[in-house]
């Protein structure tokens, strides 16, 4: 036992000395995990005598990434994005497949070989993804929910590909492993959804009386469930996903939510220890070029058929951009797939290094891509208009008309800003890019437009400059700089409010022209001040104060804006 811990221990010193580096070069701390798995690896420091202890806390990470993820998957969501998500997912499938083989044959290389690498690099990480997605808050936004849609699609085809792989082994025959797995699928969503609809609700208040009760309920579900699919024939990923979208209905998702995100975050860092330990260099200097060719393949050919795909049914550039660039990489059931070739013999085993070499290409790339996706766009913005039609589905067609007063992002502070507007005279507009907050805002009655901040051409198209007053509640640094230069350039009159995350965030935002810049982390101190000066000892103000609270308290937990708990509870 103090072998596994010291040998931890110096695994995690490898990896804070690299993301230390990685913080240094401004790079994706991903990279780093990637590198600091390759280096404690057999081919250099060898320090993973036994990774079974490692191979574990990876489980546990994709657990909790991909339940986490089912939280912001509400049954409203799938419903909206599972065409659009299906579509894609099989097209890209099928393109990859297709151009795959074909460029694999003029390589030079054998039937079966180019039919295995076609096959592999068919398959993007939705691990991988689902983190950068996590990371740049973007699993809300309707490229995110699509993007989600079409991994699963990716995920389920390559499961079915395993099974037929398998069977070439084990002489059972895939069919019949498929059906079986199809009927004990059916039974267990028909036992679980009656839970999720009747039983679930009625125990999640009893649960959120305590934090401590609530996060030990959120992991005991969490893993329960996943390890329930996983005895009955399916993938833990699979039963966690499953597990976080029969919770997203509960008020309390996003309070279990941000309870889970560190266990996350920790545990998720070993999967990419083994993903880069694993990977494997030998004989693969006459490859190199092929390996180029087969990455560039994936990083551009990729993106730009979903890029089509969406475009043909009506979603903007910019959506369908975004979505593009998260299947800009390989998977790793890429390197599964290719490691079952090699064991039942069908291919040698330098293919596997050879598409270990594409998948660390092509993760580097893509997570560079990804994070630095919004200031690629901006730059060839202009280009990817082919990939747009005039009636677009993302956007519903702005009627022009005069609004006196905009709120961008609809959130937890937008909530307050809301109703003050509703008390105006006035004519307003909430805009978000949420579409699941858009339904919920529309049956309300409330007048809202489904857009980006970060669009330029958006802002004009809903003449932004024209406003008397603006309030982004989206702590964006970029965004909101955007958003300043647009109103600033035409209309210096209009009042503008904006949203910061750090203290150095704001000065930049007032020197950019910001009237007031809104940080949350101080807002609390703020308003209680307020009220000490206006009601000081005087109790009975304090129980208006209390009664008016609780009230907006009621309305809050029914939008689910349940505010995250970071401190212990005791």
């Amino acid at each position: 036992m103090l072998g596994v811990f010291v040998q931890l221990s110096l695994v995690l010193l490898v990896v804070l000395a690299i993301s230390f580096v990685m913080r240094l070069l401004k790079q994706p701390l991903i990279i780093g995990y990637i590198v600091s798995g390759i280096l404690i690896g057999p081919m250099f420091l060898g320090l993973l005598h036994d990774n079974s202890t490692l191979q574990i806390f990876s489980e546990f990470g994709i657990a909790f990434l991909l339940f986490i993820v089912g939280l912001h998957l509400s049954p409203r969501v799938i419903k909206e994005v599972g065409k659009i998500s299906l579509i894609t997912g099989i097209g890209q499938i099928v393109f990859t497949t297709v151009f795959g083989y074909l460029i694999g044959m003029i390589l030079g290389f054998n039937f079966t070989t180019a039919l295995y690498i076609a096959i592999a690099l068919t398959f993007s990480s939705t691990i991988i993804i689902m983190k950068l997605l996590s990371d740049k808050d973007a699993l809300d936004k309707l490229y995110g929910k699509i993007s989600i849609g079409f991994l699963l699609v990716q995920d389920f085809v390559a499961i079915v590909i395993l099974i037929v792989i398998s069977s070439l082994t084990s002489g059972l025959s895939a069919g019949n492993v498929l059906f079986y797995t199809f009927i004990k699928g059916i039974l267990l969503m028909c036992a679980l959804v009656p839970v999720s609809i009747f039983i679930l609700p009625k125990f999640s208040n009893f649960f959120a009386k305590s934090q401590e009760f609530l996060f030990l309920f959120g992991i005991s579900f969490g893993l329960g469930l996943a390890s329930l699919f996983y005895f009955a024939g399916f993938s833990i990923e699979v039963g966690a996903l499953i597990a976080g979208i029969m919770l997203s209905i509960s008020p309390y998702s996003h309070e279990i939510n941000s309870k889970l995100k560190p266990l996350r975050d920790f545990f998720i860092i070993s999967f990419f220890l083994i993903l880069g330990s694993q990977m494997v260099f030998t004989d693969i200097s006459s490859l190199i070029i092929p390996a180029i060719i087969f990455s560039l393949f994936i990083l551009i050919g990729n993106p730009i058929i979903v890029m089509i795909l969406m475009g043909i049914f009506g979603y903007s550039k910019k959506t369908g951009f975004m979505a593009g660039l998260t299947v800009a990489q390989i998977s790793e059931f890429s390197l599964i797939v290719i490691a079952m070739g090699v064991k039942v013999g069908q291919i040698s085993s330098q293919v596997q290094s050879f598409v270990t070499l594409i998948g660390l290409a092509t993760i580097a790339g893509s997570t560079y891509l990804i994070m630095f996706s919004d200031q690629i766009y901006s730059k060839i913005e202009r280009l990817l208009s082919i990939f747009e039609r005039k009636n677009l589905k993302d956007k519903k067609k702005y009627k022009e008309e005069k609004i006196d007063y905009f709120l961008f992002g609809y959130n937890r502070i937008g909530f307050s800003i809301l109703k003050s507007f509703s008390k105006l005279s006035k004519r307003y507009a909430v805009v978000d890019y949420n579409p699941e907050t858009m339904s919920r805002l529309s049956e309300k009655g409330i007048n809202c437009i489904y857009g980006d901040v970060e669009d330029s051409e958006f802002l004009d198209e809903i003449r932004v400059d024209k406003a008397k007053l603006i309030v982004s509640t989206i702590p964006d640094l970029s965004s909101n700089l955007l958003l300043l230069k647009k109103v600033n350039e035409k209309n210096k009159k209009s009042v503008t409010i904006v949203t910061a995350r750090q203290i150095k965030e704001a000065f930049e935002l007032y020197e950019s022209g910001a009237d007031y810049v809104i940080l949350p982390h101080f807002l609390g101190g703020n308003h209680t001040a307020v009220l000490i000066e206006s009601a000081g000892i005087d109790k009975r103000k304090y129980q208006e104060f209390k009664s008016s609270h609780l009230n907006e308290l009621k309305e809050r937990v029914q939008e689910g804006h349940e505010h995250p708990m970071v401190e212990k509870h005791r």
